[in-house]
C-alpha cells in the first residue's frame, strides 16, 4: 500500500508528463485495437455485399442451408441404409438434432427450417382406366413438406384434406404434373407395390405455384417435382413416415437463416455447424449430400481476414516506431526528472527490481486506464478508416458497422504490454547509476547516442536495401513466370522494410548533422551576429539533446511522405490498371445480324488447321454513326479484335491477337499512359496510316525474329491468309497484355507470351472478313453517362456485352484494400503529427524550463526580448526546420525505393501498365502546412513562456 501511494504522489508530481505518457499509452492502444475492429468492419459489409451478388447473379438465397439423407432402397427387398421398420425412428432423431443442435449451432436467426420425406417412385395405374389414357407410363413419388401451405398459391383446384377421404389420400401438383402424367384434377390413381401394405389410391386435387418466386423455401424449382404428389404434411408424417403405409425413402431439411445478422464472428459458426450436419450425417449414411451456396464465399473471407489484417499491421508499422519513440522520449524525461531519486534510493541499498517496480506499477495503473479507453478510441479511427478516399482525403461514405470486439481488446493487451516494456527502458537504465555516477556524468560532455556507437544506423540501412534487392529478384521471377497473385507467398517483413529505412536514415543524418553546424560555425565565426553565434555554439556542441525532437520531426515528415506517396500509387495503379484493360471509357459490342455463308480458303491452315469446306458467317454490318451522335460522347472508335488469328512469317507460325482499328478513331479515343513506348503512341498510328497493308506487332512477335520490314501473312477459320508489312515493334497497347500468362497445373514447359498484331480496320474488312467489332467511346468530362445509357434504351439499340470503366472505378475505390491504404496512410499520418507536436511542444516546454537562468543572465545582460525570442526561432530553425528537410529528403527516397513494394497488392503479371511510383505536388503542401502550423504554434507558447520570465528570478536561482 505505502508503494501505491509513493507512486501516485510521485506521478501527481509530474503530472503533465504523466498526462503525456497516458496519451501515448492510450494512441498506441486505439491503433493497435482499430486493426481488428477496421478489419472486421470493411469485411462485413463486404461479406454481405457478396451475399447479395450471390443471390442476384444465381438467384439462389444466400441463407439456405440443405441436408437429404437417403434412407434405403427402391424396394423392401432392397432395404439400403435402414430396414423400414427403422427409418421413423430415424427421421425422429434426425429432426431432433436438427432441430435442437444444428439450428442453433449456426448463430443466426433461423426464419424456416423445412422438413421434407420423400418415397420412392413407384409406378401408378389410373383407378379408372376409361377416363384416363392406360397405356402411360407413369411413376410418382409420394412427399410431404412441413409449412407448404404457406408458401404456396393455388393456381386451380383446392387444398387435400389432412386424412384419408374414402381411403383416397387426396395431394397437390405442380402445373408440369398434368402434362407429365397426361392427366387432368380429380383422376385417382392407385400405387400397387411389395412396399405398400394395402394399395394406395391417390387423387390430385388441386395445382400449386410459388407464392413467391424469391421465397427461400424453396430449394429447387417447382418443375423438379413433375412427378411428385404432395400430400398433406401431417397427413405424410402419420401414415408414411411411421411406416403405416409404406416407407419414406429419403428425407431433407431446409434451414433459411437471416443471413443480413451474418458478423465475422458467425462466420466460424456458420461453416463449424455445416461441418457439424456433414459428421453426423455421414455418421449413419452412406448417401447423402449438403448444400450452402454462401460456403464458396465464406471460405474465401478467412484467407481476406488475414491478410488485410497483415496489410494494416504492415501500414501501421511506421507509426508505431513513432509512437515508441515517443513513449519511450516521455519515459525518458520522467525518468530524468527523477534521477537524483533514483540514485539515492540505489545509494541506500534499494536493489534495481525494487526501483523498477515501481514503475512497473505506475506503467501498469496509466495501461489500465489506456486499455479501457484505448478499443473505444480506436473505433473512431475505425470511422476515419472507412471515410478516407485519398491521403488526407475523405468523402461521406455510409459509416461502418464497427464494434469493440473481443479481438480488439486483444490486441489492445498486447499494445499495452508493448508500450510498457518501452516505457520501462528508460527506468531500468536510469536504476545503473549512483550518486556518485550521476555526478560524474553531469561532469563529463554528453557523448555520442548508443545507436550511433554501435552504427544501428547503418545496420538498419543496410538491412532495408537488402530486403529490398531480394523483393526486386523476387518480382522479375513472378513476372517472367507469370505467377498469380494466389501463389505468391507474401513475407510480411518486406513491410516493415520502409520504417526501418526511414529510421536509419533519419539516424544516419542526425549522426552527420552536427558536424554540418559546426562548418557553417566556422566558415561565418567572425561575421555571425551574437545571437546567431550563440545559436550555432547551443546547436553544435548539444546535437545528441536535440536528437530526440528532431527524430520525431523526420518521422513525422518522411512518414507522412511515405503515406502519401503510398496512397496515391496503389489508387492511381489500380484506376490504370482497368483503363488500360477496358481501352476506353465505355467498350460495348452490338448484336450483328448473321447467315450462314460458305467458307473460302484454307482457313486457319496457316497455323496448321484444317479448315477444308467449312462454312463461315455473313455479317450485316450495323450503323456506327450512330454511336458518334450520343449525348456526351466526344469520340468514338470501332475496334476488331480476333484472339485466335493465325500468323505465318518465314519459319515462324503459331496464334495470335489481331486487332483492327482505324488509326484516327482510335488515337482520339483509346486511353494510352505515357511512356510506355519508346515514343509517344500517337507517333506509331501515324507511322502506319499511309500503308492500309502495315501493321504493329509485339516484343514477344519481335522475338522470334520478325522485324521491321517483314511480311507476316495472317488469316483465321474460314478466311483465306493475307499478306502484311511488319512496321514497328510495341512493348504495350491498350487492352493488350504482354506478361506471360500463368501455368496450368502440371504444365511443366514454360509460359508463353501473348502475341499481337495491330492493323488497319478496313483492310483486314477488305482482304480477310467482316466481323463484329467493338465500338470504344471516349465520354466528354464534364457529361454524366445516365443521358448516355437513356438514348442508348431509347434507339432500341440490342447490345450483346457493355463495360464502363467509371464502374470499375468506383468498384475499385470502394474495395476493402484500397480503403485500408487510404484509411491507414491518412490515420497513420495525422497520428503521427498529433505525438509529434505533443513531443514537439513538451520538449521545448521542458528545454525552457531548463535554461531559465540562461536566459535570465542573457537578459541581464542586455540581450532584448526580441533578441531572445529571435535566438529561439534561429535554434528552431536550425533544429526543427532541418529536421523537416531532412524528413523530407528521407520520405523523398522511401517513396521511390520502397512504394513499389505495394505491387504485391496487384498481381504481378497482371498489373499492366507496369507499376509506377506516383507523386502529387500538393500532398508534400498539405503535409508542410500541418508542420509549420505546428511549429508555429508551439513557437508562439515557447514565446509567451519566455515573456514570462523575470531577470529577477534567474539571479536569484543563479545564486541559490
Amino acid at each position: 500500500m505505502a508503494l501505491f501511494v509513493m507512486v501516485l504522489r510521485k506521478m501527481a508530481k509530474n503530472g503533465w508528463l504523466t498526462v503525456s505518457l497516458l496519451g501515448g499509452l492510450i494512441l498506441s492502444v486505439a491503433l493497435a485495437s482499430s486493426i481488428p475492429i477496421y478489419t472486421e468492419a470493411i469485411l462485413q459489409r463486404m461479406l454481405l455485399q457478396d451475399l447479395g451478388q450471390l443471390q442476384q447473379s444465381t438467384g439462389r438465397y444466400p441463407g439456405i442451408h440443405y441436408a437429404e439423407a437417403v434412407m434405403g432402397g427402391t424396394s423392401y427387398w432392397d432395404p439400403g441404409e435402414y430396414k423400414p421398420e427403422d427409418r421413423p425412428q430415424v427421421v425422429r432423431d434426425i429432426d431432433a438434432f436438427m432441430r435442437d443442435e444444428a439450428s442453433p449451432g449456426f448463430g443466426l436467426p433461423v426464419d424456416l427450417l423445412v422438413m421434407e420425406r420423400k418415397t420412392a417412385y413407384y409406378t401408378i395405374v389410373p383407378a379408372d382406366k376409361s377416363r384416363v389414357e392406360s397405356e402411360t407410363n407413369r411413376r410418382a413419388e409420394l412427399a410431404g413438406r412441413s409449412g407448404l401451405y404457406d408458401h404456396i398459391r393455388l393456381v386451380d383446384g383446392r387444398l387435400p384434406a389432412a386424412q384419408p377421404v374414402d381411403g383416397v389420400y387426396e395431394a397437390l401438383v405442380v402445373q408440369q404434373s398434368l402434362k407429365a402424367f397426361n392427366m387432368v384434377l380429380g383422376n385417382e390413381f392407385v400405387i400397387e407395390d411389395e412396399d405398400a401394405k394395402t394399395p394406395v389410391r391417390i387423387k390430385p386435387v388441386g395445382v400449386i405455384a410459388k407464392k413467391d418466386d424469391a421465397d427461400p423455401y424453396w430449394y429447387r424449382n417447382l418443375e423438379t417435382y413433375a412427378q411428385t404428389f404432395f400430400l398433406d404434411f401431417g397427413l405424410y408424417e402419420q401414415e408414411i413416415t411411421t411406416g403405416k403405409v409404406m416407407p419414406s425413402t429419403s428425407a431433407s431439411w431446409l434451414f433459411a437463416l437471416d443471413y443480413s445478422a451474418l458478423h465475422l464472428t458467425s462466420v466460424h459458426r456458420f461453416v463449424a455447424a455445416s461441418e457439424q450436419i456433414d459428421r453426423f450425417l455421414a455418421q449413419r449414411f452412406h448417401t447423402y449430400s449438403v448444400d450452402a451456396p454462401a460456403l464458396a464465399t465464406l471460405d474465401s473471407y478467412f484467407e481476406r481476414e488475414a491478410r488485410l489484417r497483415l496489410t494494416l499491421w504492415c501500414l501501421y508499422a511506421p507509426i508505431l516506431i513513432v509512437l515508441a519513440f515517443y513513449l519511450y522520449m516521455v519515459a525518458g524525461l520522467i525518468t530524468e526528472r527523477q534521477q537524483t531519486e533514483i540514485a539515492v534510493l540505489r545509494s541506500r541499498g534499494a536493489s534495481r527490481l525494487q526501483i523498477v517496480g515501481g514503475y512497473v506499477l505506475e506503467s501498469a495503473l496509466l495501461g489500465a486506464i489506456a486499455l479501457a479507453a484505448g478499443p473505444w478510441i480506436g473505433m473512431l479511427l475505425t470511422k476515419v478508416l472507412g471515410a478516407s478516399n485519398g491521403f488526407l482525403e475523405f468523402v461521406d461514405r455510409s459509416a461502418l458497422p464497427v464494434r469493440v470486439s473481443e479481438m480488439a481488446y486483444r490486441y489492445a493487451l498486447y499494445a499495452v504490454a508493448g508500450s510498457m516494456g518501452m516505457t520501462l527502458v528508460p527506468a531500468w537504465l536510469a536504476t545503473r547509476s549512483t550518486i556518485v555516477t550521476q555526478m560524474r556524468q553531469k561532469a563529463r560532455p554528453e557523448g555520442r547516442s548508443i545507436w550511433h556507437r554501435f552504427y544501428v544506423d547503418l545496420v538498419l540501412i543496410a538491412a532495408a536495401l537488402y530486403g529490398l534487392r531480394t523483393f526486386d529478384r523476387q518480382r522479375a521471377d513472378w513476372t517472367r513466370l507469370g505467377t498469380d497473385a494466389t501463389e505468391i507467398s507474401i513475407d510480411p517483413s518486406l513491410f516493415v522494410l520502409p520504417g526501418l529505412f526511414v529510421l536509419g536514415s533519419g539516424l544516419f543524418l542526425l549522426r552527420v548533422y552536427p558536424g554540418f553546424i559546426q562548418l557553417i560555425y566556422r566558415l561565418g565565426r567572425r561575421r555571425w551576429p551574437p545571437v546567431l553565434y550563440s545559436t550555432l555554439l547551443q546547436v553544435g556542441r548539444s546535437g545528441a539533446q536535440y536528437s530526440f525532437v528532431m527524430m520525431f520531426l523526420i518521422l513525422t515528415i518522411a512518414t507522412g511522405l511515405y503515406s502519401a506517396s503510398a496512397a496515391r500509387t496503389i489508387g492511381q495503379n489500380a484506376e490504370e490498371k482497368i483503363r488500360y484493360r477496358n481501352g476506353a471509357d465505355i467498350v460495348l459490342q452490338q448484336a450483328w445480324i448473321s447467315e450462314e455463308a460458305a467458307g473460302g480458303g484454307s482457313a486457319g491452315a496457316l497455323a496448321g488447321a484444317s479448315a477444308g469446306g467449312m462454312k463461315r458467317m455473313r455479317y450485316v454490318e450495323p450503323s456506327f454513326e450512330r454511336f458518334t451522335e450520343l449525348p456526351g460522347v466526344r469520340q468514338a472508335a470501332r475496334v476488331f479484335v480476333k484472339e485466335d488469328a493465325a500468323f505465318l512469317a518465314g519459319k515462324e507460325s503459331g496464334r495470335v491477337r489481331l486487332m483492327g482499328i482505324n488509326t484516327a478513331e482510335f488515337g482520339r479515343t483509346a486511353w494510352f499512359r505515357n511512356g510506355l513506348l519508346d515514343h509517344h503512341f500517337n507517333e506509331y498510328l501515324n507511322f502506319i496510316a499511309l500503308d492500309p497493308k502495315a501493321v504493329l506487332i509485339s516484343r514477344s512477335l519481335a522475338d522470334r525474329g520478325i522485324g521491321p520490314g517483314d511480311v507476316i501473312h495472317i488469316d483465321w477459320n474460314g478466311v483465306s491468309a493475307k499478306p502484311f508489312t511488319v512496321y514497328g515493334v510495341i512493348d504495350y497497347w491498350p487492352t493488350f497484355n504482354p506478361n506471360p500468362a500463368s501455368t496450368a497445373a502440371g504444365d511443366k514447359g514454360a509460359p508463353q507470351a501473348p502475341l499481337l498484331v495491330v492493323g488497319h480496320l478496313e483492310y483486314i474488312q477488305m482482304a480477310l472478313a467482316l466481323e463484329p467489332y467493338q465500338v470504344w467511346i471516349k465520354l466528354k468530362e464534364e457529361s454524366g453517362r445516365q443521358p448516355f445509357y437513356d438514348a442508348i434504351g431509347a434507339s432500341g439499340m440490342k447490345l450483346s456485352s457493355l463495360t464502363d470503366t467509371s464502374e470499375q472505378l468506383i468498384a475499385a475505390k470502394n474495395d476493402p484494400y484500397q480503403l485500408a491504404i487510404n484509411g491507414a496512410m491518412t490515420t497513420g499520418f495525422l497520428l503521427a503529427a498529433i505525438v509529434s507536436f505533443l513531443g514537439f511542444l513538451l520538449y521545448w516546454v521542458l528545454s525552457l524550463s531548463g535554461r531559465v537562468m540562461q536566459f535570465g543572465i542573457m537578459r541581464a545582460m542586455g540581450i532584448s526580448y526580441a533578441q531572445l525570442v529571435g535566438m529561439l526561432a534561429a535554434e528552431q530553425v536550425l533544429t526543427s526546420g532541418a529536421a523537416v528537410g531532412i524528413g523530407g529528403l528521407v520520405g523523398h527516397w522511401t517513396s521511390v525505393l520502397f512504394v513499389r513494394l505495394f505491387e504485391l497488392s496487384f498481381n504481378p503479371a497482371a498489373q499492366v501498365p507496369p507499376f509506377q511510383v506516383a507523386f502529387d505536388p500538393g500532398d508534400p503542401v498539405k503535409l508542410y502546412l500541418i508542420v509549420i502550423v505546428m511549429m508555429g504554434v508551439g513557437l508562439f507558447i515557447l514565446g509567451w513562456l519566455l515573456s514570462r520570465i523575470r531577470i529577477h528570478q534567474a539571479v536569484k536561482l543563479g545564486e541559490d
